[in-house]
């Protein structure tokens, strides 16, 4: 299996038939799949099992952020699962990072942990909207510096668009996993700060989260061989 895969697939489905059909049709030495919301839901830890049995690298994508106690215990539960990965939201607070980080290492200490910073369907509207007057470079910064630098966090969930100042801040350590990504001839979707897979490990990402140009491709597996030739070049 490949240790680090740079690719993520985020299998966004809405049950486990349609996810492991997917995932049936990728190579797990290739890429790593994530399972969010909707899918854990619907189809619990059995499927993250399966796809760890399977042989792939599983990025559980909970975005946990509640007081500090249940984010801790659902960070334990969630790390017990063997997961690579898994993230919090930054905004949750700095006590409550540091004791997301406790468990998480008390639980599976190979599980890596990092924090949601800006969600790239938010821009600087939607940031005024609920009463935060900064553009969302700032306020990934301010987060930034408190998950990664404060709380020890392995890394962050932030736009490819940050990704080279958050480089600059924060080094080459911390791992920067960038979303809203879609290849050169993609369309965006509903994520407004958008990327290619090439400018954003330029810009500094350390892996890559691609869902709808993958799983809605006639050919999943030469969608994911287009990408990873992308990112080569």
């Amino acid at each position: 299996m490949n240790r680090d895969p740079r690719l993520i697939v985020a299998l966004d489905f809405p049950d486990r038939v349609m996810a492991e059909g997917l995932a049936r049709e990728l190579n797990p030495d290739s890429c790593a799949v994530k399972v969010g919301f909707e899918l854990f839901v619907a189809a619990g830890p059995r499927l993250v099992e399966s796809l760890q049995a399977s042989g792939f690298r599983v990025f559980l994508d909970l975005k946990f952020h509640d007081i500090p106690n249940t984010v801790a215990g659902a960070c334990r539960a969630a790390a017990g699962l063997g997961v690579w990965m898994m993230n919090v939201h930054a905004s949750g607070g700095l006590e409550m990072m540091l004791r997301a980080r406790d468990a998480v290492r008390e639980s599976h200490p190979d599980t890596r942990l990092i924090a949601v910073t800006v969600l790239t369907s938010t821009d600087a509207e939607t940031l005024r909207g609920i009463g935060i007057d900064r553009t969302p470079g700032e306020q990934v910064s301010r987060l930034a510096e408190l998950a990664v630098t404060r709380a020890g966090l392995d890394g962050l969930v932030c736009s490819a668009l940050e990704a080279a100042i958050l480089r600059r801040e924060l080094g080459d350590t911390p791992w920067l996993v960038t979303p809203g990504i879609r290849p050169r001839k993609g369309a965006s979707d509903d994520q407004k700060r958008v990327t290619t897979p090439s400018e954003a490990f330029r810009a500094g990402a350390s892996h890559i989260v691609v869902g709808r140009p993958i799983t809605q491709a006639s050919d999943p597996a030469a969608a994911v061989a287009a990408i990873l030739e992308e990112i080569e070049t």
